[in-house]
């Protein structure tokens, strides 16, 4: 192929290609990318081209860089997200701290006095609503909430010590 008609069929189908891409991925720049790759790869190629097929080819070869430079994101994105979770993950500190909080959940559970803990445990651990507390333990809703309310308290200045 001359430059010569290599220079007519990128004026001929370069705005094309470029919207095809476009279409597909919703990103301008990559969509100018691809298709600059895409006649880029046509004239290192040297394809010998029969004007019927020019077109057809031109979008074959910029549906497959599409294809490659989006796995190539998604490796990118993955390996990005990989790293933010390593960087903002659990370090010994953390980790450290979280058993210590527990530790110190657990004996301010010991210490609740057994009505709090049991309105509680019944809330938090097994899910329940208060009507529900209420109905179980014979108590009116009112008493339920109070008795939340005071553990809740409880644990606060326990844990926060």
């Amino acid at each position: 192929m001359t430059r010569e008609e290599f220079k007519n069929i990128f004026n001929t189908h370069f705005a094309g290609v470029r919207n095809y891409v476009y279409y597909r991925s919703g990103d301008q720049d990559l969509a100018t990318d691809v298709a600059q790759e895409t006649f880029i790869r046509l004239w290192e190629k040297n394809f010998e081209l029969v004007n019927s097929n020019t077109r057809a080819l031109l979008y074959k070869i910029a549906g497959d860089l599409l294809i490659s430079q989006l796995r190539k994101r998604n490796v990118v994105m993955k390996y990005k997200a990989k790293v933010v979770d390593e960087q903002f993950g659990e370090s010994p500190h953390d980790l450290m701290h979280y058993q210590e909080l527990l530790k110190n959940y657990e004996k301010a559970l010991e210490r609740l006095p057994e009505k709090q803990r049991t309105v509680f445990l019944l809330s938090r651990m097994e899910g329940m609503k208060y009507f529900e507390i209420a109905e179980s333990l014979g108590l009116s809703i009112k008493a339920v909430e109070k008795r939340m309310k005071n553990a809740l308290e409880y644990l606060r200045k326990a844990i926060g010590d």
